[in-house]
């Protein structure tokens, strides 16, 4: 019998629950807004329900190799317990893993879901296309997670605390931030982050095209911002420039702790890589001297340095949710 996997991206806006198979790939999801003020037994309800529906429909014919969940971090790992999320109220010390398997009957795996994106674009996206198998992602989105696969297998740490790259101190005395601390990354690139900066734009200096915005569209997005910075706006081309500086901060941290071939970056800022990547590119130069020796230089001798790539992700949207259908076939091979 073929075997198949089911996968789950636990997202603080949206919750994707999907089939896959290698020889198929993604071939049956549902999708549903995570229903966080609804509660944690809520959700995990929802889960459950959508991986049963799953199940009736596959398992007559095809081999389950199990059932993996992306979660934000952090997570308490093998046993799945989750950490102080900053944007998931209520969750502290929740037993993901075990409230998941409890209810179905069956074994079920949690992983970072920043872990998650960075396998799947290590073994399907751009860590395939380079012909690597170590990198370190970040994914840009309701916060900033960090994944790192290190020889093609999830690097998690001592007790899967591994990549919280997010929080990351930028600026020591910056903007207070969910986990305790002040000056984040995830404070200056994320979605929520961008809609902070906008509201501080016009409350300092007026930002006449960002006012407009706002007064057309009251909960606008990080995307309403991306189009009128991508439309020339100076006020909305400057908060990207913010995210770009704080990303070159932090991934020129992450170069000279790491050392790694390739830095990718996901989520759904990613889709300003053009409006962001020259103060990112501008920042990593001043900032990580391992970057500088590393950017495909050739020495004197005409030899080519080992290259540091820094790259957009290659997966989009289907990372998390890949890497969770992922992780069953790659524990499974593992053990």
């Amino acid at each position: 019998m073929e075997s198949y996997s089911i996968g789950v991206d636990l997202g603080g806006t949206n919750l994707r629950i999907a089939a896959y198979s290698h020889q198929a790939g993604l071939f049956d999801h549902v999708s549903m807004p995570t229903r966080l003020d609804a509660g944690r037994d809520a959700v995990v309800s929802d889960i459950c329900q959508a991986i049963r529906h799953l199940l009736d429909r596959y398992s007559p014919n095809k081999s389950l190799a199990g059932i993996g969940i992306g979660s934000p971090g952090p997570i308490e790992l093998p046993e799945g317990r989750l950490g102080h999320l900053p944007n998931f109220p209520g969750w502290d010390g929740f037993e993901l893993r075990a409230a998941v398997g409890r209810t179905l009957g069956k074994p079920v795996i949690v992983e970072h879901d920043a872990n998650l994106a960075a396998l799947a674009e290590c073994k399907l996206g751009k860590g395939k296309g380079l012909g690597l198998d170590s990198l370190c992602m970040l994914t840009l989105g309701t916060g900033v997670g960090g994944g790192i696969v290190v020889s093609g297998g999830i690097w998690d740490g001592m007790n899967g605390m591994a990549g919280e790259a997010g929080h990351i101190t930028i600026w020591p005395d910056g903007h207070a931030c969910g986990c305790g601390s002040h000056g984040c990354l995830e404070q200056y690139a994320s979605a929520p982050a961008i809609r902070r900066m906008v509201k501080e734009a016009i409350a300092e200096r007026g930002a006449p095209g960002l006012a407009a915005m706002e007064k057309v569209h009251p909960n606008f997005s990080s995307e309403d911002v991306f189009e009128i910075a991508t439309a020339g706006d100076p006020d909305a081309m400057r908060i990207f420039e913010i995210v770009g500086r704080a990303l070159g901060i932090g991934v020129g941290t992450l170069i000279n702790t790491l050392n790694l071939p390739l830095y990718v970056l996901g989520g759904g800022l990613a889709k300003a890589w053009d409006l962001f990547s020259p103060s990112l590119f501008a920042e990593l130069h001043h900032r990580s001297y391992v970057y500088r020796l590393t950017g495909g230089q050739v020495d004197e001798h005409g030899h080519k340095a080992a290259t540091t790539h820094v790259e957009p992700a290659a997966l989009g949207s289907d990372a998390g949710i890949l890497g969770a259908c992922l992780l069953p076939f790659t524990q499974a091979r593992e053990a």
